[in-house]
C-alpha cells in the first residue's frame, strides 16, 4: 500500500523502476519487485514496453487509481503504442411491450381512426413523435379502447395525461404500457330492442271486396280463406 500511495504521488514521467524505488526504501529489490507485481495483479499497476523513435525498447509505468478503468496515456516523450480502434456492439433494443388486442371485425372498421389518433400525438406533446413501425404496434390497443365504446378525446387524454416532466427515452413503450395497464372494462350487455310489430296495408279482398291487412301474397281476407278450406273463422 505504501508503495502504491508513493508510485501515485510521482508527477508524470518521474522513474518508476526497480533501482530507483530501492533507493527510495528501505527493502530490497525483491521485495521491492514483489510489490510491484501484487499492484499489477490487482490493476492498480499496467507496465507496458515501449519502442522510442531510436529503437531502443523501454518498459512503461502507468499507475491506476481505478482498477479497470484505462486511462489515457501520460504525455512522455515514448509514443503510445498503436492500437486497434475498438467500437462496442449496439445493444439490441428491447421489443416494445404487448398492447391489447380488437376483434377482427373492430380492427377493419377502426383501423384508421386509430392511426390517426396516435399520429396526431406529437400535436399535444412533441415527445410522442412515433415511427411508423411504432403506431403500427399500437393501433390494435387504441382499438381495443374504441371498441369499449370510449371516445378518441378520452383515449387521448389517457395516453397524454400527466407525462412525466423529464425527457422520455422511449414514448412508445410508456404509451403501450398505458394502454394495457389502464384499459377499462367491456361495456354492460345490452337486448337487442324489440322489432315493432309489422303492419301491412289495406288491400281489397277479391271474394268479398272488405278491406284487410295482410301481406301482398293474400289476396282473400280470412273469412273468404275460411269457406273457401270449409273450416269455422278463428273468432
Amino acid at each position: 500500500i505504501g508503495l502504491g500511495c508513493h508510485i501515485q504521488s510521482l508527477p508524470t514521467g518521474a522513474p518508476a523502476d526497480i533501482k530507483s524505488l530501492t533507493a527510495r526504501f528501505k527493502e530490497g529489490a525483491t521485495r521491492i519487485a514483489a510489490a510491484l507485481r501484487e499492484l499489477e495483479t490487482h490493476g492498480y499497476l499496467r507496465r507496458e514496453r515501449v519502442r522510442t523513435a531510436t529503437g531502443r525498447i523501454l518498459t512503461r509505468t502507468i499507475s491506476c487509481n481505478q482498477p479497470g478503468h484505462r486511462r489515457r496515456p501520460a504525455d512522455t516523450d515514448c509514443p503510445a503504442p498503436p492500437r486497434t480502434a475498438h467500437r462496442p456492439e449496439p445493444r439490441p433494443r428491447k421489443a416494445l411491450p404487448a398492447v391489447p388486442q380488437p376483434t377482427q371485425a373492430a380492427a377493419l372498421a377502426l383501423q384508421q381512426q386509430a392511426t390517426d389518433l396516435l399520429a396526431g400525438l406529437r400535436r399535444h406533446d412533441p415527445r410522442l413523435l412515433l415511427s411508423a413501425a411504432e403506431t403500427e404496434h399500437l393501433a390494435p390497443g387504441v382499438i381495443a379502447w374504441l371498441e369499449r365504446e370510449v371516445t378518441p378525446t378520452t383515449v387521448r387524454h389517457a395516453l397524454t395525461a400527466d407525462l412525466p416532466a423529464d425527457a422520455l427515452r422511449r414514448p412508445a413503450a410508456l404509451l403501450a404500457h398505458r394502454l394495457t395497464a389502464q384499459l377499462p372494462p367491456p361495456p354492460p350487455y345490452r337486448a337487442p330492442a324489440a322489432q315493432p310489430p309489422v303492419r301491412h296495408a289495406l288491400r281489397s279482398c277479391d271474394g268479398c271486396d272488405r278491406a284487410f291487412r295482410a301481406p301482398q301474397t293474400e289476396t282473400h281476407c280470412r273469412d273468404c280463406r275460411t269457406e273457401r278450406h270449409g273450416t269455422a273463422p278463428d273468432r
